[in-house]
């Protein structure tokens, strides 16, 4: 069974960094497409960035384009999130997913998504 576990979250200055960590057991990490979703209280769940199975190049939301850096360590078993240049509207609960059939065209759907961790907050003081 698939597993994972973010951390790393908390509260950051605006134009600050975070890094959060996905933490995946039960599969190797390379073996699965894994995405960061986020969600804001009264928005929906919104797609933040993906990095297709056996892939190194991800893919990102234009909200978090240059800003954000998705990475893998398949050592670690482990998935990255850094997240520099904070926003305030960048606050939400960040979650990462894992799926082992996804095609590129719907990496951004978390409806595509089987395995998903508990999440962790992010809050940018403006």
């Amino acid at each position: 069974q698939a597993e994972l576990v973010e951390s790393g979250g908390g509260l950051a200055p605006a134009a600050g960094s975070l890094r959060l960590s996905c933490t995946a057991s039960g599969f190797t990490v390379n073996t699965y497409s894994v995405g960061w979703f986020r969600h804001a209280p009264g928005t929906a769940l919104e797609f933040v960035a993906a990095l297709k199975r056996y892939t190194t190049r991800p893919a990102y939301a234009n909200s978090v384009q240059g800003r954000f850096t998705m990475s893998r360590d398949t050592a670690r078993n482990m998935v990255y999130l850094q997240m520099n240049s904070l926003k305030a509207e960048d606050t939400a609960v960040y979650y990462c997913a894992a799926d082992q059939n996804l095609i590129t065209s719907t990496l951004g759907l978390p409806s595509e998504y089987d395995y998903w961790g508990q999440g962790t907050q992010v809050a940018v003081s403006s």
